[in-house]
């Protein structure tokens, strides 16, 4: 029993759920710049919904995340308040993040769509509550459990941002850069000693898959899970990281053979590192000695404190807005450039359709920012901070770079830190500082001016410290 002033310790519980969010063959795929089709034609393997739901004592909170490559403001609201509703727990105490695929359903720019918008409308409208249904189960189904984290690497990333001829920035793979390898892993196991789920954080963006694929994968989240759960038991939950300037070492092709490859590399290295971590701390106590050609000392091993405290943060961030074209001047040669697409794909002429379609796809996402954006001198960005004991999970809606985690990283209060992107929604790249200098796709797509990213890491910091403050070991 606790003597007076101390406080109970409270047991650390965990439940999971999972729900399948394959599109329907016919469904709009993708949404490359490049690619010809719109419709997928099948499923090269099936993709979820996966929850982990956690408390202690009062504390309450559920991660759910997807694959899918995202959802604009509206689409992730609904998604939300669709949890929330079942679950009874607050939006504060969600967090929904997606894999960020580019060969699941094409979910966010639905204003390209030509062919098939009844299908991705109605896929769009089963979401919500098939979300929710993988909270709710993981809800119902909580345990106690003894819960690690610990971290390890896979180079199956690598800077994306290319140097071509002339000078231009262009997304391909950087041999010559360091890109951030680092997988974070946390494992729950029950008391029995199995394991009930093992959470897995990588950074990578998932584009092993391109446009010349017409079937839905996860891609190499999916494999990932597969060997994790194989190796492991349990549940397996990915969490992207801060993936805006990572990409696979080989990706972009219609080769179905590499995403499975690369996501079976990283589970490996994922599954080897949960292997290694120790769930129940244990205390080694010399009791005797046994007589031998060397005298061998004999250990007792008693488990350690083990309470796990779990908080839960979310910040509203202000980040600064970039000078942006007219919204006028963009819509008007946007709708002339869809008009050419659609006379060109009724022509068959592929290779300048195609072409025409790229102009369309970038001046699509700036006429986006202009709208919702424009005239605004910053805008409020979602972020959360979760603890799990020593180990903080912090999220944000968008795309930061690598080098921002690993600021945070560098500098956090938490023992583990994991940084992700692609949480609780909206669209938008987060560069550093030097890549302002350097130009390229990302830089040109963001509504962000160059002072975002240190307000990103000196709000994660600030967070992470308030909450590892607030609750005690």
């Amino acid at each position: 029993m606790p003597h007076e002033g101390e406080k109970q310790l409270s047991e650390l519980l965990a439940g999971v759920g999972r729900c399948d969010i394959t599109p329907a063959p016919g469904t709009p795929q993708g949404g490359w710049g490049a690619q010809a089709h719109q419709r997928g034609s099948g499923t090269e393997m099936p993709m979820y919904a996966t929850a982990i739901a956690l408390r202690e004592g009062d504390v309450r909170c559920v991660i759910v995340e997807a694959d899918a490559i995202g959802f604009d403001q509206e689409w992730t609201d609904r998604i939300v308040s669709a949890i929330a509703a079942l679950t009874g727990l607050p939006p504060s105490q969600l967090r929904f993040s997606c894999s960020h695929t580019h060969s699941g359903a094409n979910t966010f720019r639905l204003a390209n769509i030509s062919e098939g918008r009844d299908m991705i409308d109605s896929y769009l409208a089963s979401l919500p509550h098939r979300i929710a249904a993988a909270a709710w189960q993981a809800l119902q189904q909580m345990e106690p459990v003894h819960v690690g984290s610990g971290c390890g690497s896979c180079a199956i990333s690598r800077i994306r941002r290319v140097h071509a001829q002339g000078g231009e920035v262009v997304v391909g793979v950087n041999e010559e850069a360091v890109a951030d390898s680092t997988v974070g892993v946390i494992r729950f196991d029950r008391y029995d000693g199995s394991t009930l789920a093992t959470v897995v954080h990588y950074a990578c963006h998932p584009t092993t898959v391109g446009w010349q694929s017409d079937q839905f994968t996860p891609d190499y989240p999916g494999p990932m899970r597969f060997v994790v759960e194989k190796q492991l038991g349990g549940t397996c939950l990915f969490l992207q990281g801060a993936a805006g300037d990572l990409g696979p070492r080989r990706g972009f092709c219609g080769d179905l053979s590499v995403y499975r490859r690369l996501g079976e590399e990283l589970g490996l290295a994922a599954a080897s590192i949960a292997l290694a971590v120790d769930t129940m701390q244990h205390k080694a106590e010399l009791v005797s000695v046994m007589p031998s050609g060397a005298n061998i000392a004999q250990y007792t091993y008693r488990p350690s404190s083990d309470n796990t405290p779990l908080g839960m943060m979310s910040r509203r961030l202000q980040l600064p807005i970039r000078t942006l074209q007219s919204e006028h001047e963009i819509a008007k040669e946007l709708e002339d450039l869809r008009e050419r697409v659609e006379e060109l794909r009724a022509a068959s002429n592929l290779s300048e359709m195609l072409l025409v379609q790229a102009k369309a796809t970038q001046m699509g996402w700036r006429l986006e920012n202009s709208r919702r954006y424009g005239g605004q001198a910053t805008t409020e960005w979602p972020m959360q901070v979760i603890r799990i004991g020593s180990t903080a999970l912090v999220s944000i809606a968008g795309e930061p770079f690598s080098s921002i985690a690993k600021r945070i990283r560098a500098e956090s209060a938490a023992t583990v830190t994991f940084v992700s992107g692609y949480s609780n929604g909206g669209f938008g790249y987060i560069p550093d500082r030097a890549a302002y200098a350097e130009g390229g796709y990302e830089v040109e797509a963001t509504p962000f001016s160059e002072d975002a990213a240190d307000i990103v890491v000196g709000e994660a910091l600030a967070a992470i410290r308030e909450l590892f403050q607030e609750v005690h070991l």
